[in-house]
């Protein structure tokens, strides 16, 4: 069984410590600090054997050259972006297979964030780490990619089963609300899940990880191919890029 803590650094940041039940063995997802990750280790008594970078924004890869010097750890991310992600010693490309202990995840490309941005999707545990791609309610920004790039990463989740946990690298759930209700206004689903996000909020507790089923439902950038989010932005054509294109613009400038 794979366990995932996660641990809250930054001001919204989210790192991912992974331990295989059986086996102890650790790795971490996107350590944006070493001293956290460290001090988790120590708890219990875990030695760090990899990390697994999305993207290589500092937020997301601060820990690394830490980390390594501390624990002799191995530094997996996508190849291509080799020079951007610090001590990066084993290069990966889309489909390869990574474990933890005896968990198996499967690298997908994910450009449109950046033009390197991988998830990590551990299809048997129903786990999926999307760094900065998807958020709950939201997407990420485009900073080095196009909308294109993003629309067709999204398309990874329609394979995805619908009880997938999706771990985001940042708690943005409320934010992204707000501009989800400027679409549909006060939806009872739509405030339903507000509320719920707000409860958690309020006893310090993450609103993360979503699920895909709730993604599917409330995400405007997930359910923007429907012909009713298409007029709601005002692109009633039948290309759902274009309205993807529009919705992003959109909350770019909320």
């Amino acid at each position: 069984m794979l366990i995932v803590d996660m641990l809250p650094v930054l001001q919204d940041n989210y790192i991912f410590m992974l331990v295989d039940e059986e086996t102890r063995v650790c790795a971490v997802v996107d350590p944006a600090e070493a001293p956290p990750v460290l001090t988790y280790l120590q708890q219990h008594n875990l030695t760090l054997e990899a990390i697994y970078n999305t993207h290589h924004h500092g937020d997301h890869v601060g820990g690394n050259l830490e980390l390594k010097a501390q624990t002799g750890c191995k530094i997996f991310g996508y190849g291509p972006d080799a020079e951007r992600l610090p001590g990066l010693d084993h290069p990966l490309a889309a489909g390869d297979l990574i474990h933890v202990g005896h968990s198996q995840g499967r690298v997908l490309f994910a450009p449109g964030h950046t033009r390197g941005h991988v998830l990590y999707h551990f299809d048997k545990e129903r786990i999926c780490f999307v760094g900065d791609t998807l958020f709950s309610l939201g997407c990420g920004r485009l900073f080095e990619g196009t909308a294109g790039q993003m629309w067709q990463s999204l398309q990874h989740f329609k394979a995805m089963p619908q009880d997938t946990k999706i771990y985001c690298a940042h708690e943005y759930t409320l934010a992204n609300c707000r501009f989800a209700e400027t679409l549909v206004g006060e939806e009872v689903s739509l405030m339903a899940y507000k509320e719920k996000c707000l409860a958690l909020q309020e006893k310090g507790v993450p609103t993360i990880p979503t699920t895909l089923a709730v993604e599917s439902s409330l995400n405007p950038f997930l359910a923007v191919a429907s012909l009713r989010y298409r007029e709601l932005i005002g692109r009633r054509s039948s290309d759902p890029l274009e309205a993807f294109t529009e919705l992003r613009r959109q909350k770019d400038h909320f």
